[in-house]
């Protein structure tokens, strides 16, 4: 999926995969440990022997937020010129079914996007970027197998159990509705626009009750909430960009307009950019 993802964000961007001078992996959940999600989307790519490099970010739910926020540093700095961020997860490979209230709201996909300096005389830019973590919430959302910690030589039967995911639905939720508000508005205040200025605001497709009550707890009108949850549910990492790349083919939004990325993630984190497409 990451891969046909990357091939339809060339073809979008008009690059062959061989202009591509830097690949990320922000996946929630990679593939695999070893080696990381970027270096396979390199080798499905045709660029395996290429010398490109390949990396991971990873920060879950946030990571497509997180890689635009570091990577367009890089853009910036100079130090790449044209970074393909790939995020792609299969959330039923480890759904645990014995609790239907986390497991049901997941989905699989995969989004792609193309980092490149702007053009003369174009006014795109990321005007802020922000992110906040909250590890006294660390166990609210958990999928403990697939490190050190929780070893299959040690406790096999607990191993498979320890692979499936596990969320405090309600912990979450409470700690999403507490930490955001202030986050926003300090992501507002970065960027120097005000709620009105903006033409469409994207979170993370977290949950159908977290995406109807952003529009009272944000203070913002409930027409500017992109939502596609109920057709795809939440997919991680790739929901964000997902719902980018919906917004803009169904031409919800456009060039020059101003546009909100905001989520959350396991941690508990927070984090968010303010882009003028």
């Amino acid at each position: 999926m990451a891969a046909r993802a990357a091939e339809g964000a060339l073809i979008a961007a008009g690059l062959e995969p061989a202009e591509l001078d830097c690949i990320v992996g922000a996946c929630g959940v990679m593939e695999q440990p070893i080696p990381g999600t970027a270096i396979l989307v390199q080798e499905r790519l045709g660029l395996g022997a290429s010398g490109i490099p390949a990396f991971d970010i990873n920060a879950t739910c946030l990571g497509f937020v997180s890689a635009l926020d570091l990577m367009g540093f890089a853009v910036a700095a100079g130090r790449f010129r044209r970074v393909l961020v790939v995020s792609s997860d299969i959330a039923s490979a480890g759904l645990d079914w014995r609790a239907p209230e986390a497991a049901a709201i997941f989905g699989d996909g995969a989004a792609a996007a193309i980092l490149a300096p702007s053009a003369r005389g174009e006014g795109s830019a990321l005007l802020a970027a922000a992110m906040e973590s909250f590890g006294i919430e660390k166990d609210a959302c958990v999928l403990a197998a697939g490190g050190t910690r929780v070893r299959p030589r040690d406790d096999l039967p607990s191993f498979l159990d320890d692979a499936l995911f596990r969320m405090d639905g309600k912990a979450a939720f409470r700690a999403a509705q507490r930490y955001m508000p202030p986050f926003w508005h300090k992501l507002l205040a970065q960027a120097g626009v005000r709620t009105e200025d903006l033409a469409l605001i994207i979170p993370h497709q977290a949950s159908g009750s977290a995406l109807h009550l952003i529009p009272r707890r944000l203070g913002v009108d409930a027409a500017k909430i992109f939502n596609v949850f109920a057709e795809v549910g939440n997919m991680i990492a790739a929901s964000i960009p997902y719902a980018l790349h919906r917004a803009l083919a169904e031409g919800r939004i456009g060039r020059g307009d101003k546009v909100a990325l905001i989520g959350t993630a396991a941690g508990i984190s927070l984090g968010g950019v303010v882009l003028e497409l």
